[in-house]
């Protein structure tokens, strides 16, 4: 899994409430606040060296959590998956009309429904 902002997004959006409440305060502040480490460490009231540990130790946990679950995995390669639907949907409307247009429109209503 790369290791950008989005990927550590998604680690704490499906795994955060495992971690423990520092380590999810600081891992938040971190990449979802954009705070640099002396930043979170005056507004915790802890040392550089503690907002580091607790961010590296939420990374680690969360990543094995992934490895072990694979849920963001699945739930990228689902939405991949609609995207293509969708995509064949749309074409189908513009190739047709009456009840198949309809019939189109409305799976492009429903994964639209999904990704909300």
């Amino acid at each position: 899994m790369e290791q950008s902002r989005w990927t550590q997004s998604m680690l704490l959006d499906f795994y955060g409430e495992l971690l423990t409440d520092k380590q999810r305060e600081c891992f938040d502040l971190h990449y979802n606040e954009d705070l640099s480490l002396s930043e979170i460490a005056d507004q915790l009231g802890i040392s550089r060296q503690g907002v580091w540990d607790n961010i590296r130790r939420a990374e680690a946990s969360m990543k094995e959590i992934e490895e072990k679950t694979g849920l963001i995995r699945r739930f990228e390669g689902t939405r991949r998956t609609l995207d293509a639907i969708k995509r064949q949907a749309e074409q189908i409307g513009k190739m047709t009309e009456g009840s198949a247009k309809g019939l189109a429109q409305e799976i492009m209503r429903e994964i639209d429904r999904l990704e909300e």
